[in-house]
Protein backbone atom coordinates (compact mmCIF):
# COMPACT_ATOMS: atom_id res chain seq x y z
CA UNK A 1 0.00 0.00 0.00
CA UNK A 2 1.22 3.11 -0.88
CA UNK A 3 2.26 5.67 2.12
CA UNK A 4 0.62 8.98 2.86
CA UNK A 5 2.75 12.49 1.96
CA UNK A 6 2.36 13.88 5.25
CA UNK A 7 4.24 17.14 3.67
CA UNK A 8 1.30 17.26 1.22
CA UNK A 9 -1.23 16.52 3.90
CA UNK A 10 -0.25 19.81 5.59
CA UNK A 11 0.86 21.53 2.78
CA UNK A 12 3.85 22.14 3.52
CA UNK A 13 7.13 21.80 1.78
CA UNK A 14 9.87 19.19 2.80
CA UNK A 15 12.03 21.71 4.08
CA UNK A 16 9.78 23.28 6.83
CA UNK A 17 10.62 24.31 9.45
CA UNK A 18 9.08 22.47 12.93
CA UNK A 19 7.39 26.46 13.07
CA UNK A 20 5.92 26.03 9.89
CA UNK A 21 4.89 22.79 10.74
CA UNK A 22 2.84 23.78 13.90
CA UNK A 23 1.49 26.81 11.91
CA UNK A 24 0.18 24.98 9.31
CA UNK A 25 -1.24 22.19 11.25
CA UNK A 26 -3.02 24.38 13.78
CA UNK A 27 -4.76 26.16 10.79
CA UNK A 28 -5.66 23.33 9.37
CA UNK A 29 -7.05 21.73 12.33
CA UNK A 30 -9.30 24.39 13.12
CA UNK A 31 -10.77 24.32 9.73
CA UNK A 32 -11.52 20.40 10.20
CA UNK A 33 -12.30 19.77 13.66
CA UNK A 34 -14.72 17.84 14.46
CA UNK A 35 -17.13 19.76 16.49
CA UNK A 36 -17.19 22.44 14.16
CA UNK A 37 -20.16 22.59 11.68
CA UNK A 38 -18.20 22.30 8.94
CA UNK A 39 -15.15 19.68 10.51
CA UNK A 40 -14.21 16.47 9.02
CA UNK A 41 -13.16 13.82 10.99
CA UNK A 42 -11.78 11.84 9.06
CA UNK A 43 -9.35 14.60 7.65
CA UNK A 44 -8.66 15.93 11.19
CA UNK A 45 -7.25 12.90 12.23
CA UNK A 46 -5.09 12.65 8.68
CA UNK A 47 -3.99 16.10 10.06
CA UNK A 48 -3.07 14.87 13.39
CA UNK A 49 -1.63 11.65 12.23
CA UNK A 50 0.76 13.72 10.11
CA UNK A 51 1.77 16.13 12.86
CA UNK A 52 2.51 13.56 15.09
CA UNK A 53 5.21 12.75 12.46
CA UNK A 54 6.83 15.49 11.37
CA UNK A 55 6.69 17.61 14.15
CA UNK A 56 8.96 14.64 16.02
CA UNK A 57 12.91 14.61 15.02
CA UNK A 58 13.19 10.97 15.13
CA UNK A 59 10.08 9.69 13.47
CA UNK A 60 10.36 12.72 10.62
CA UNK A 61 13.78 11.61 9.96
CA UNK A 62 12.86 7.98 10.10
CA UNK A 63 9.73 8.92 7.49
CA UNK A 64 12.22 11.24 5.24
CA UNK A 65 14.30 8.12 4.90
CA UNK A 66 11.91 5.09 4.63
CA UNK A 67 8.38 6.40 3.79
CA UNK A 68 7.20 5.21 7.01
CA UNK A 69 7.82 5.30 10.58
CA UNK A 70 9.66 2.45 13.06
CA UNK A 71 9.68 3.95 16.18
CA UNK A 72 6.42 3.34 17.83
CA UNK A 73 5.42 4.21 21.51
CA UNK A 74 6.76 0.76 22.21
CA UNK A 75 10.11 0.70 20.17
CA UNK A 76 8.10 -1.09 17.40
CA UNK A 77 6.38 -0.36 13.71
CA UNK A 78 2.81 1.00 15.34
CA UNK A 79 -0.39 -0.59 13.71
CA UNK A 80 -2.06 0.84 10.62
CA UNK A 81 -0.66 2.23 7.51
CA UNK A 82 0.97 4.92 9.27
CA UNK A 83 3.65 3.05 11.37
CA UNK A 84 3.47 4.47 14.36
CA UNK A 85 2.65 4.06 18.03
CA UNK A 86 -0.68 6.19 17.66
CA UNK A 87 -4.03 4.66 19.30
CA UNK A 88 -6.45 6.77 17.27
CA UNK A 89 -9.25 9.05 18.57
CA UNK A 90 -12.00 6.37 20.19
CA UNK A 91 -9.83 6.32 23.14
CA UNK A 92 -8.39 8.85 26.04
CA UNK A 93 -4.97 7.26 24.96
CA UNK A 94 -4.03 9.37 22.10
CA UNK A 95 -1.78 12.27 20.78
CA UNK A 96 0.80 10.81 23.27
CA UNK A 97 3.98 11.63 21.18
CA UNK A 98 2.99 15.66 20.91
CA UNK A 99 1.89 18.48 23.39
CA UNK A 100 -1.73 17.93 22.26
CA UNK A 101 -2.75 21.21 24.87
CA UNK A 102 0.29 23.82 22.94
CA UNK A 103 -1.54 22.82 19.89
CA UNK A 104 -5.44 22.83 20.76
CA UNK A 105 -5.59 25.28 23.56
CA UNK A 106 -7.41 27.83 21.94
CA UNK A 107 -10.00 25.13 20.53
CA UNK A 108 -10.77 23.56 24.16
CA UNK A 109 -9.80 26.59 26.52
CA UNK A 110 -6.73 24.69 27.61
CA UNK A 111 -3.03 24.71 26.99
CA UNK A 112 -0.22 26.93 28.89
CA UNK A 113 -1.49 29.73 30.62
CA UNK A 114 0.22 32.89 29.66
CA UNK A 115 1.70 35.33 31.72
CA UNK A 116 -1.59 37.84 33.10
CA UNK A 117 -1.43 41.25 31.01
CA UNK A 118 -3.03 44.78 32.09
CA UNK A 119 -5.81 46.19 29.16
CA UNK A 120 -4.56 48.64 26.44
CA UNK A 121 -5.85 51.77 26.43
CA UNK A 122 -5.52 54.88 24.15
CA UNK A 123 -6.17 58.19 23.78
CA UNK A 124 -6.25 61.27 21.02
CA UNK A 125 -4.08 64.06 21.14
CA UNK A 126 -4.01 67.34 18.80
CA UNK A 127 -0.76 68.86 18.10
CA UNK A 128 0.15 72.07 16.32
CA UNK A 129 1.47 72.45 13.11
CA UNK A 130 4.97 74.05 14.05
CA UNK A 131 4.96 71.37 17.33
CA UNK A 132 4.02 68.53 15.34
CA UNK A 133 7.59 69.70 12.98
CA UNK A 134 9.78 70.18 15.58
CA UNK A 135 8.68 67.77 18.18
CA UNK A 136 8.01 68.67 21.94
CA UNK A 137 6.78 66.98 25.37
CA UNK A 138 3.35 66.40 26.62
CA UNK A 139 1.77 66.21 29.88
CA UNK A 140 -1.43 64.38 30.14
CA UNK A 141 -3.73 63.14 32.49
CA UNK A 142 -4.74 59.53 32.69
CA UNK A 143 -7.46 57.66 34.63
CA UNK A 144 -6.80 54.03 34.53
CA UNK A 145 -6.04 51.14 36.86
CA UNK A 146 -3.03 51.31 38.43
CA UNK A 147 -0.92 49.67 41.33
CA UNK A 148 -1.41 50.46 44.49
CA UNK A 149 0.64 52.32 46.50
CA UNK A 150 -0.37 51.61 50.06
CA UNK A 151 0.46 47.47 49.42
CA UNK A 152 2.84 47.80 46.10
CA UNK A 153 0.07 45.90 44.83
CA UNK A 154 0.27 43.08 47.42
CA UNK A 155 -3.40 43.36 48.18
CA UNK A 156 -2.25 43.06 51.90
CA UNK A 157 -1.77 45.63 54.24
CA UNK A 158 1.40 46.75 55.53
CA UNK A 159 3.04 44.46 58.08
CA UNK A 160 0.11 41.80 56.94
CA UNK A 161 1.30 38.44 56.37
CA UNK A 162 0.65 36.57 53.01
CA UNK A 163 -0.70 32.85 53.60
CA UNK A 164 -1.06 29.38 51.45
CA UNK A 165 -4.21 30.52 48.75
CA UNK A 166 -7.14 27.78 49.53
CA UNK A 167 -8.02 27.96 46.14
CA UNK A 168 -5.21 26.31 44.36
CA UNK A 169 -3.36 24.83 47.13
CA UNK A 170 -0.52 28.01 47.28
CA UNK A 171 0.49 26.66 43.72
CA UNK A 172 -1.09 29.75 41.94
CA UNK A 173 -2.46 27.68 38.83
CA UNK A 174 -5.51 25.43 39.06
CA UNK A 175 -5.49 22.17 36.80
CA UNK A 176 -9.08 21.67 34.78
CA UNK A 177 -9.97 18.11 33.12
CA UNK A 178 -12.42 18.19 29.80
CA UNK A 179 -13.12 15.63 27.73
CA UNK A 180 -13.94 15.53 24.04
CA UNK A 181 -13.52 13.69 21.02
CA UNK A 182 -9.71 13.46 21.14
CA UNK A 183 -10.00 11.84 24.71
CA UNK A 184 -9.55 13.56 27.98
CA UNK A 185 -7.05 16.72 28.33
CA UNK A 186 -6.15 18.24 31.36
CA UNK A 187 -5.36 22.39 30.87
CA UNK A 188 -3.80 24.87 33.35
CA UNK A 189 -4.66 28.31 34.18
CA UNK A 190 -3.92 30.81 36.26
CA UNK A 191 -5.84 30.63 40.10
CA UNK A 192 -8.15 33.56 40.29
CA UNK A 193 -8.19 33.59 43.94
CA UNK A 194 -4.42 34.40 44.42
CA UNK A 195 -3.88 35.70 40.40
CA UNK A 196 -1.42 32.85 40.25
CA UNK A 197 0.81 33.88 42.79
CA UNK A 198 -0.18 31.14 45.59
CA UNK A 199 -0.37 33.52 48.21
CA UNK A 200 -3.16 35.12 49.85
CA UNK A 201 -3.57 38.34 52.67
CA UNK A 202 -4.51 37.71 56.20
CA UNK A 203 -5.79 41.39 56.29
CA UNK A 204 -6.75 43.22 53.11
CA UNK A 205 -5.47 46.51 51.84
CA UNK A 206 -7.45 49.06 53.17
CA UNK A 207 -7.17 51.11 50.50
CA UNK A 208 -7.36 48.52 47.39
CA UNK A 209 -9.40 46.26 49.42
CA UNK A 210 -7.17 43.54 48.61
CA UNK A 211 -7.52 44.16 44.74
CA UNK A 212 -3.71 45.24 44.58
CA UNK A 213 -4.54 47.99 41.86
CA UNK A 214 -7.04 50.63 42.05
CA UNK A 215 -7.99 53.42 39.31
CA UNK A 216 -6.57 56.80 39.97
CA UNK A 217 -5.55 59.85 37.56
CA UNK A 218 -1.94 59.49 36.59
CA UNK A 219 0.18 62.46 35.09
CA UNK A 220 2.06 60.89 31.91
CA UNK A 221 5.09 62.61 30.22
CA UNK A 222 4.69 61.92 26.48
CA UNK A 223 8.04 63.04 23.91
CA UNK A 224 6.27 63.63 20.42
CA UNK A 225 9.28 62.95 18.18
CA UNK A 226 9.54 65.95 15.41
CA UNK A 227 8.34 65.22 12.13
CA UNK A 228 5.26 63.02 13.48
CA UNK A 229 2.39 62.70 11.05
CA UNK A 230 -1.61 62.96 11.52
CA UNK A 231 -2.61 59.65 12.45
CA UNK A 232 0.38 58.13 13.84
CA UNK A 233 0.37 55.97 16.85
CA UNK A 234 2.87 56.47 19.99
CA UNK A 235 3.03 53.32 21.98
CA UNK A 236 4.26 53.54 25.91
CA UNK A 237 5.14 49.91 26.77
CA UNK A 238 3.77 49.43 30.94
CA UNK A 239 1.45 52.70 30.82
CA UNK A 240 -1.55 51.26 30.12
CA UNK A 241 -4.11 49.64 33.32
CA UNK A 242 -2.41 47.77 35.62
CA UNK A 243 -3.60 44.27 36.61
CA UNK A 244 -2.67 42.16 40.10
CA UNK A 245 -0.02 39.38 39.54
CA UNK A 246 0.62 40.49 36.42
CA UNK A 247 2.48 43.25 33.44
CA UNK A 248 0.85 46.30 32.97
CA UNK A 249 -0.57 46.96 29.67
CA UNK A 250 0.65 49.35 27.07
CA UNK A 251 -0.40 53.39 26.12
CA UNK A 252 -1.30 53.80 22.84
CA UNK A 253 -1.48 57.82 21.65
CA UNK A 254 -3.02 58.66 18.58
CA UNK A 255 -1.89 62.33 16.99
CA UNK A 256 -4.02 64.70 15.25
CA UNK A 257 -2.01 67.40 13.49
CA UNK A 258 -3.87 70.77 13.20
CA UNK A 259 -3.51 72.31 9.47
CA UNK A 260 -1.58 75.03 9.15
CA UNK A 261 -2.68 78.25 7.20
CA UNK A 262 0.26 78.74 5.47
CA UNK A 263 2.48 75.67 5.64
CA UNK A 264 2.23 71.78 4.78
CA UNK A 265 4.48 69.03 5.30
CA UNK A 266 5.85 66.78 2.40
CA UNK A 267 7.90 64.56 4.10
CA UNK A 268 10.79 65.93 5.18
CA UNK A 269 10.35 69.44 3.42
CA UNK A 270 7.69 72.14 4.50
CA UNK A 271 6.24 73.31 1.35
CA UNK A 272 4.03 77.11 1.46
CA UNK A 273 3.32 79.43 -1.61
CA UNK A 274 4.41 82.73 -1.86
CA UNK A 275 2.66 85.74 -4.62
CA UNK A 276 4.78 87.83 -5.91
CA UNK A 277 4.30 90.99 -8.50
CA UNK A 278 4.05 90.58 -12.03
CA UNK A 279 7.02 93.01 -12.46
CA UNK A 280 9.09 91.13 -9.57
CA UNK A 281 8.34 87.84 -11.63
CA UNK A 282 9.54 89.64 -15.03
CA UNK A 283 12.40 91.77 -13.19
CA UNK A 284 13.48 89.91 -10.07
CA UNK A 285 13.24 90.95 -6.64
CA UNK A 286 13.78 90.27 -2.97
CA UNK A 287 11.11 89.21 -0.73
CA UNK A 288 10.27 88.73 2.79
CA UNK A 289 8.46 85.18 3.85
CA UNK A 290 7.31 83.61 6.81
CA UNK A 291 8.73 80.30 7.92
CA UNK A 292 8.49 78.67 10.72
CA UNK A 293 11.70 79.65 12.14
CA UNK A 294 10.72 83.43 11.98
CA UNK A 295 11.28 85.37 8.94
CA UNK A 296 13.82 84.93 5.89
CA UNK A 297 14.80 87.31 3.14
CA UNK A 298 14.17 85.36 -0.72
CA UNK A 299 15.86 86.60 -3.53
CA UNK A 300 13.22 86.19 -6.41
CA UNK A 301 15.00 85.49 -9.72
CA UNK A 302 14.33 87.55 -12.85
CA UNK A 303 11.97 85.71 -15.31
CA UNK A 304 10.40 83.16 -12.26
CA UNK A 305 7.61 81.54 -13.70
CA UNK A 306 4.28 80.62 -12.37
CA UNK A 307 4.51 77.50 -10.07
CA UNK A 308 8.37 77.39 -10.02
CA UNK A 309 9.49 76.34 -6.67
CA UNK A 310 12.20 77.92 -4.80
CA UNK A 311 14.29 75.49 -2.36
CA UNK A 312 15.71 76.85 0.61
CA UNK A 313 18.18 74.45 2.44
CA UNK A 314 17.64 73.38 6.05
CA UNK A 315 14.41 75.36 6.75
CA UNK A 316 11.74 71.98 6.67
CA UNK A 317 11.32 69.55 8.94
CA UNK A 318 14.51 67.93 10.99
CA UNK A 319 15.36 64.61 10.58
CA UNK A 320 17.48 62.18 12.97
CA UNK A 321 21.26 63.00 13.15
CA UNK A 322 20.65 66.78 12.94
CA UNK A 323 19.61 67.82 9.50
CA UNK A 324 16.67 68.91 8.35
CA UNK A 325 14.52 68.89 5.02
CA UNK A 326 14.06 72.20 3.21
CA UNK A 327 11.29 74.90 2.62
CA UNK A 328 9.56 74.34 -0.81
CA UNK A 329 8.41 77.74 -1.37
CA UNK A 330 6.00 77.88 -5.26
CA UNK A 331 5.82 80.97 -7.01
CA UNK A 332 1.87 82.62 -7.65
CA UNK A 333 2.09 85.15 -9.90
CA UNK A 334 -1.60 87.33 -9.89
CA UNK A 335 -2.63 89.18 -12.90
CA UNK A 336 -3.59 92.60 -12.48
CA UNK A 337 -7.76 93.06 -13.69
CA UNK A 338 -7.41 96.32 -14.79
CA UNK A 339 -4.64 98.04 -16.44
CA UNK A 340 -3.50 102.03 -16.63
CA UNK A 341 -2.92 103.57 -20.02
CA UNK A 342 0.69 103.95 -19.37
CA UNK A 343 0.42 100.03 -18.72
CA UNK A 344 -1.35 98.68 -21.23
CA UNK A 345 0.99 100.65 -23.69
CA UNK A 346 3.61 98.75 -22.17
CA UNK A 347 2.46 95.40 -23.00
CA UNK A 348 1.59 96.42 -26.20
CA UNK A 349 5.20 97.06 -26.77
CA UNK A 350 6.11 94.05 -25.59
CA UNK A 351 3.79 92.38 -27.67
CA UNK A 352 4.77 93.83 -30.74
CA UNK A 353 8.24 92.69 -29.62
CA UNK A 354 7.29 89.23 -29.52
CA UNK A 355 7.39 88.98 -25.98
Amino acid sequence: MQEKDYYKVLGVDKKASKADIKGAFRKLAHEHHPDKKSGNEAKFKELSEAYSVLSDDKKRAEYDAYGRVFSGADGNAGAGASGFGFSGFEGASGFQDFDIGDIFGDIFGGGRERQRRGRDISIDLTLSFRDAVFGVERKILVTKTSTCDSCDGAGAEKGSEMENCGACNGKGQVHETRRSLLGTFTSVRTCGACNGSGKIPKVKCKTCHGHGVLRKEHEISIAIPSGINDGEMIRLSGSGEAIQGGVSGDLYVKIHVEAHNKFRKEGSNIATELSVKLTDALLGSEYTVDTLDGNLKVKIPAGVAVGEVLRIRGKGVPNKGGSRGDLLIKIQVPLPKKLSRAAKKIIEELKAEGV
